[in-house]
Formats: structure tokens, sequence, C-alpha cells
């Protein structure tokens, strides 16, 4: 058993070795959770994440058969859930449960001192893909994960059911469905089938934006799971009459994990903890989970890992062959986007600055559709509703977030804060940010490559009479200019542009430079891109400053993680958008 021990702190409520509890989570809604705490020094946690309809209660023989006396156990209501509040089997998106995993989990290890590397989670269904999914974009460094046939994908049964799905949330934007799954279907114990079903607090409603963001979240997942480097174990139901297995064999296939599992698990049905035989299952977990507290943590990444992604970046760098079917279709956009395009004022805005250009950032922060007549302003209003660009602009809110939040921990009546952005374009957002403060003690500079862009910046700042902003050019991957700020900053943004270069080393060496320069407590500000839906069309079709194929290089969040770890930061804190396109971490500058 691994030998780091810590001792539980816990709340007089919480004195009791079992009982349950309630915290707040981050949109300030209210999480019910049950929890089994040992009687003697704790070895770690294991966090349960129930299936689809259920609730924590279901787990309380999970707990008994585990047999980890020495560990504390962790299980919430999600939200809509059992005693957690909610409409029943409501969310506004799947990614809402990862966004509560990572706050359940974090406050979990912050109440009861408990690291987040002496933590395991066991997921069943759609706990599993909860799970999963926050190990791939959260990165935490959890010790081992172990995913009970988990709902990758459900089976639907009806043909077209699932663009059906989608038609009737259009139409129907909070629409439900009941489950078709009956208990019968779930397991062969008649006992827990019956109990199943007298469940007062199970309920079969859906909200129809949770199934279709679930389908979703969960192929992107399968797509990014080369990231995951969490040792994972996953049961298999090998009579599943809810969910594909093949979509589990693909999330297993392409796990980055060096230490990962499969079992298939003959006849079970899809409740592989509430099967007749589940002493199986459970024993499987047991071992697994053990193994893995018996030594060193294993799940963080290496420099140059993500290997798929970087072969990607190299093959979408390599022009296509004009014989093929892929060459004509992206030449025809091209040509499409370069002539009648350009009636839309910000894709004419892109062929001149660059796509991936400050100025470009800008023109799609303000969202305000301009062009041509009216076939220019739908062309532009089409541009600037991509996923791409609304990313961009959930990125700029939670940089502005993520930007309050540092300067609020830092500042002092007697401590000024001085933030640098190294690549920010005209650099609006800080505009906006030190109008909304007008704290003469919170101080900028804005720095970028692009010298109209800045110029544009100083007008902007000149409007809005905001004075304690400075445009300065600077290159952010050239350690001799970052070590010209001065005064020496306490919070350093670097947004939208490690993704943009492929070689880690480079990375590395602007954010060492960035570490040495900055003050002792600082924040740094980051951006990643682990997921883009049009990273083809984008890439074959439009250019970026310096007038070449806009080629981005997806990071999984644990390859960015670790880059930032090396260079002598601890990463804190994360947003992300629905789609998982960006993330925005900030993280604390370690001596």
């Amino acid at each position: 058993m691994y030998s780091a021990q810590t001792t539980l702190s816990a709340t007089p409520q919480q004195e009791a070795l079992s009982g349950q509890a309630c915290l707040r989570t981050w949109d300030d809604s209210e999480l019910f959770y049950r929890y089994w705490l040992p009687d003697g020094p704790c070895s770690g946690a294991i966090i349960l994440f129930h299936g689809g309809h259920e609730h924590s209660g279901r787990f309380q023989e999970l707990v008994e058969r585990l047999d980890l006396p020495d560990y504390a156990i962790f299980a919430w209501d999600a939200r809509g859930h059992g005693h957690s509040p909610g409409e029943r089997g409501y969310a506004n998106h799947f990614q809402d449960y990862v966004r509560d995993a990572d706050t359940f989990v974090r406050q979990l290890s912050e109440q009861y001192r408990i690291p987040l590397e002496n933590m395991a989670l066991i997921g069943h269904s759609v706990g599993s893909v909860i799970a999963a999914t926050w190990a791939n974009d959260y990165a935490p460094p959890v010790r081992a994960m172990v995913l009970g046939s988990p709902a990758l994908r459900v089976k639907l049964y009806i043909p077209a059911a699932l663009p059906g799905l989608r038609l009737l949330q259009r139409l129907r934007p909070n629409a439900y469905v009941n489950s078709y799954v009956k208990p019968a279907m779930l397991t062969h114990d008649q006992a827990e089938a019956a109990a199943r079903a007298a469940d007062p607090l199970i309920s079969p409603r859906i909200a129809v934006r949770v199934l279709t963001s679930l389908f979703d979240s969960a192929e992107r997942l399968i797509q990014g799971a080369a990231g995951i480097q969490t040792p994972t174990l996953i049961l298999s139901a090998g009579s599943d009459r809810v969910v594909h297995r093949k979509a589990q064999q693909r999330l297993f296939d392409n796990l980055g994990s060096r230490d990962k599992q499969i079992r298939t698990l003959p006849g079970f049905y899809h409740e592989v903890f509430h099967e007749q035989e589940r002493h199986i299952p459970i024993a499987e977990a047991r071992t697994f989970i053990l193994r893995q507290f018996t030594g060193q943590p294993t799940g963080v990444t290496q420099i140059g890992t993500g290997r798929c992604n970087l072969d990607r970046y190299q093959r979408l760098k390599k022009p296509l062959r004009p014989r093929s079917p892929a060459y004509w279709k992206f030449r025809a956009i091209r040509i499409g986007l370069q002539t009648l395009g350009r009636l839309s004022r910000g894709v004419r805005l892109g062929w001149e600055s660059g796509f991936d250009s400050g100025r470009t950032l800008d023109y799609v922060y303000a969202n305000q559709a301009r062009g041509f007549g009216p076939l220019g302003r739908l062309i532009d209003r089409y541009y600037l509703d991509s996923a791409g660009w609304a990313g961009i602009r959930q990125r700029r809110i939670h940089l502005e977030t993520q930007l309050d939040q540092a300067v609020d921990a830092l500042r002092r009546p007697d401590k000024p804060v001085h933030i640098v952005d190294l690549a920010g374009g005209p650099g609006r957002y800080l505009v906006e940010v030190l109008r909304h403060r007008n704290d003469p003690g919170v101080s900028a500079v804005c720095r970028d490559r692009d010298l109209t862009g800045l110029e544009e910046g100083r007008r902007l700042a000149r409007e809005y009479g905001v004075t304690r902003l400075v445009h300065e050019p600077g290159d952010a991957f050239d350690p001799a200019s970052i070590e010209t700020l001065s005064p020496r900053p306490d919070i350093v943004i670097v947004s939208g542009l490690y993704e943009l270069f492929s070689d880690n080393a480079r990375v590395l060496r602007s954010l060492r430079a960035i570490h040495r320069q900055m003050r002792p407590g600082g924040r740094l500000i980051f951006t990643n891109q682990p997921h883009h839906p049009q990273l083809e069309l984008i890439a074959r079709t439009l250019i970026n400053r310096d007038g070449d194929p806009w080629v981005m290089r997806l990071r999984p969040q644990s390859e960015m993680h670790e880059l930032v770890r090396q260079a002598g930061f601890r990463p804190e804190s994360q947003l992300m958008d629905d789609n998982g396109i960006f993330t925005v971490t900030s993280a604390l500058k370690e001596v």
C-alpha cells in the first residue's frame, strides 16, 4: 500500500465515519454527496461517479465490497439527480457535469487534505464518461481510473434517432425524453432490478440537450484520448444492451496511458457493479487501484507526447496532391473565400492581416456582422458564427474571468499589480478590464509583433480614456525580449499563441523566460487548444499572419500542463468551452 498517508480534516458535521454533506460547485449550484472515512490514517481517496438517472446511494454495496478501510470514499449525486437540486435529468450541457467533477474533486482534496495524486476514480456508465472526460480535459494528476460500462455511444435502436433528437432540440431547446431502458435490461439479478424499479430517487427523464452533448463529448473524448496519461481499467459488459462496446474499444486503443487494461465480462448486462457476479468486476477494480497505489504516480505525461496530434500537424503542413478529391474540394472553398468571401469584412480582414492576427481576433471579439450589402453581411455573420470563432469569444470571457481572479488574489492596498500580455494584438479585452476596474494600482503592457494592431490598441485605449495600458512591440518567443519587461510583471498572459507552433522546446524556452522575469507569487494565464472541429478546413484554406497556411498544433491538456510544470509553474484553475476547443488556465509561479 502507498506509504504516504495523510490525516483527514473534516468539519464537525462530518466527524462520523460515514455520512452526507453538500458543497457549492462552479456556478453556485449545490451538490449532495456521501462519504465513508477511515478511522485512522488515510492512504488515499476513491471518488465514485454514478450512471445516468442514478444517485450515490446505489454505491453502498460497492463501497463495502471494495473493502478499502484505509481509504476515504466519496460519491456525489450529480446535478438533477438523487438529492442534488435541479430539474431531473437536466443540465445545460454535458460539460456542466465535467465542470462539476473538477470543482467537486478539488474541493474534496482541499477540505480533506488529500492530494489529487492520492486519489482514484471509479465511474459507471455516464459517470465513466464524466470521469474520463475530466481526466482528458483538465489533466488532473490522479492515481488511477476505473471505467465501468462507459456510455460512450448509447444504443438508440430507432433509425436516425440522433438527427431526430438534434432537430427536436432546435425546435424545443428544453425538451425531455424518457429512457427506454428497463431494469431487467441492466442486470440479471432480479432483486437488484426490483430495487431499482422501486427507487424513488431514480428518474427516467433526461434532457435532450444532455443526450446530444453526451454523444458529442464522448466522440471528442475518444478522438483525443492519446492525451490521457492516467492508468485506466475499462470494464466492458459482454452482453450490454444499452451502449455500444466498439466505442469502448476505440477509447482503449487511443488511450495514451502506459498502464491500461480492458476487461470484457462475458454475459454481463450494463450494470456491471450490480450484476449477479458483481464480485468479479469489483475485485478487478480493487486490484487495479491498489496496484497503482504501491508506487509513485505514473499519470504524468512527458514532453513530446501527444504524437497523434503532432503527426496530424505535420500531415496538414504538407500540400495535398492535385489528383486527390480533397485538393479540389479545398481549392474550391479557398477560391470562394478569396472572391465572394471578400464581401465579408471579416474575411477580407483575414486575407489582409492573417486569420490568426490580433486585428482579426479583435474583429471577432466585436462580433458585429459587416460587409458589402446584405449578402456581405450575411456571409460575415456565417463566418463569425463558426465554431472556432464562437469558441474564441468564449475564450475571451474565460480570459477576463481568470484575469479578474488573479488580480483580486494579488492586489493589496500597499501592493500594485502589473499585467503583461505577450501576444495581445490590440488588447481590446485589456482595455475593457482596466476600464471596468478603474484602479490606479493596476497597470498593463500589451505586446505584439503586429505594429498595426498595436496602433489600433493605442487608439482604442485613448477612445476609452484608459491611461494605464502601454502598447509596445515584443516577441513572446525571444527570451531576451521577455527579459526587457519593466517593471517585472505580476501576471503574464499568453493567449492564442503556443497552439500555433509545434515545437515544444520553443514553447518551453518562452515559459522559462517568463518564469525568470515574473515576480515571486505571480500568475501565468495561458490558453491551449486540445481540439478543433474545423482543423483541416482552416489549414487548407486560410492563411496566418505570415501569409502561410494556418496550421494549428493541437496539444493534449496533459502535455501543456507538463510544459508549464517544467517551466516552474503549478496549474491551479481552468476554464473550458462546451465544445472543448479552448482552455484558459491560471498557474502559480513556484520558487
